[in-house]
C-alpha cells in the first residue's frame, strides 16, 4: 500500500464507524483483563457467553480468588483452553491483591508479567482501558495488515511495527479496532468481500472476482 492511500483507508473505516469499540464485554479494566486472557484461541461470542455468568458472581481479583480454581473451571469450562487459563487468571488474581492492591497495572512491563499475560492481551488492555496508542497484532490484524499491503510482515511483531509506524497518529488510538473488525466480518481469511469493502481502492490485494459466487 503506498503512502498515500494510508490516510484514505483509515478515514474510510472511520466513517463506516466513528466510535469503534472491543466486542468483549466489561464494566472495570480488571473485566476487561480477564476477557482478553480468556479469549486466547476463542471467540468473543464464547468468552462473554462465559462471563455473563461469572463476572456478577466474581469480578474482582479477590472474589475470583474465593471462588477457588475449581469454581472458577465451572464458570469457564466452555471456553477453549479452560483449565490452563483457569490457572493462569488465579494466579494473576494473586499477584494483582498482593503486589497491586488488587488494581491492573498501567505498564507493559507489569502487565506482562502476570501469567496468561503476553505482548498481544498488554496492548488490548493498555489501548482500550487505558487508551495508549498500542496495536494488538491477533489473526485478523496479520491478515489484513499483509493482505492489504498496508503492514506486511512474517510474524505479529513486524506487522505490529510497521503499523506504529504507518498509522497517521490521528488514527492510532482506533486503528486496533477498526482492523479487527474489518477482518472479522469484511477482509476474511477464506472469502474476503472485496465487493463491499469500503478501502477496497486503497488495497493492494487483486481479487479474481469482486463479485460473490
Amino acid at each position: 500500500m503506498k503512502a498515500a492511500a494510508i490516510e484514505p483507508f483509515f478515514a474510510a473505516l472511520e466513517a463506516a464507524n466513528p466510535q469503534p469499540n472491543t466486542e468483549l464485554e466489561y464494566t472495570s479494566v480488571f473485566e476487561l483483563l480477564s476477557a482478553v486472557l480468556l479469549s486466547a484461541q476463542a471467540t468473543d461470542v464464547g468468552v462473554n457467553k462465559a462471563t455473563r455468568k461469572l463476572f456478577p458472581v466474581a469480578n474482582t481479583p479477590q472474589a475470583i480468588l474465593d471462588l477457588g480454581l475449581e469454581g472458577l473451571e465451572g464458570y469457564i469450562k466452555t471456553i477453549g483452553l479452560f483449565r490452563s487459563k483457569a490457572k493462569h487468571l488465579m494466579e494473576t488474581c494473586r499477584i494483582l491483591v498482593e503486589r497491586h492492591g488488587g488494581e491492573v497495572p498501567r505498564t507493559r512491563e507489569e502487565l506482562e508479567a502476570l501469567p496468561g499475560v503476553g505482548r498481544k492481551t498488554a496492548n488490548v488492555v493498555l489501548n482500550v482501558a487505558f487508551g495508549e496508542p498500542t496495536m494488538a497484532v491477533d489473526t485478523h490484524i496479520f491478515r489484513v495488515g499483509n493482505r492489504t499491503g498496508l503492514a506486511p510482515g512474517k510474524n505479529p511483531y513486524e506487522v505490529e511495527m510497521k503499523l506504529l509506524e504507518r498509522i497517521p497518529a490521528e488514527y492510532m488510538v482506533d486503528a486496533h479496532h477498526w482492523l479487527i473488525l474489518h477482518g472479522r466480518y469484511v477482509c476474511q481469511a477464506r472469502k474476503p468481500l472485496c465487493w463491499e469493502c469500503a478501502v477496497a481502492t486503497c488495497c493492494d490485494f487483486t481479487p479474481k472476482t469482486l463479485r460473490p459466487d
